[in-house]
């Protein structure tokens, strides 16, 4: 499969000409087109991952919201967890009446069922059923695999860089979540 361009929008040169946002001052042209590429490739993985997710939506005709709830559903299962609505309002952050509507609309699909809770007698448990378990398994489980492969093929030492650099990454963009609020509140 032929790989498309690179795209620029993710070259800081592009991106940040002036150096406003990130001092580049301190950086070879070799490091910077390294991180380039780093940037480039996050790109190109969102882009793809977007894109498998359209595909599983429009397959199994749900959203985005309804994906999430499978995807939960299907792990509470694997691992013997019984979901109740507010288990499922609290992992996809809605409220427990957008749960009762959505389970509504999932449960008239076919994509789920309710039942009485194994332990709790005064409360339901939501399970996926074996249909949508298996639809999921073959549209959504065969890409999760294909990351599986690529991070089974570094070497340990491989991993730990690129765990080190998502586990950095991830809390560098939640602190500028905070930052920019910060900027939004005090420029008023």
């Amino acid at each position: 499969m032929d790989r498309e361009e690179l795209p620029t929008i993710f070259n800081l040169a592009s991106s940040d000409p002036r150096s406003e946002l990130i001092d580049r001052s301190q950086l070879s042209e070799e490091t910077l087109q390294q991180i380039d590429r780093i940037m480039a490739e996050m790109g190109r993985l969102r882009a793809v991952e977007r894109k498998i997710s359209r595909a599983s939506q429009s397959y199994m005709n749900l959203n985005e919201t309804d994906m999430r709830a499978i995807r939960f559903l299907i792990s509470a299962k694997n691992t013997n967890t019984a979901v109740t609505p507010g288990m499922l309002a609290k992992h996809l952050g809605i409220t427990t009446a957008s749960v009762t509507k959505m389970v509504d609309r999932l449960e008239k699909a076919g994509h789920v069922v309710r039942a009485a809770h194994p332990t709790d007698r005064r409360s339901l448990c939501i399970t996926v059923t074996a249909e949508t378990h298996l639809a999921a398994r073959q549209q959504v489980g065969r890409h999760h695999a294909a990351r599986f492969g690529a991070a089974a093929r570094l070497s340990p030492a491989e991993r730990e860089v690129v765990i080190r650099f998502l586990a950095e990454t991830a809390m560098d963009l939640e602190d500028s979540i905070g930052s920019v609020g910060e900027r939004e509140t005090t420029a008023d």
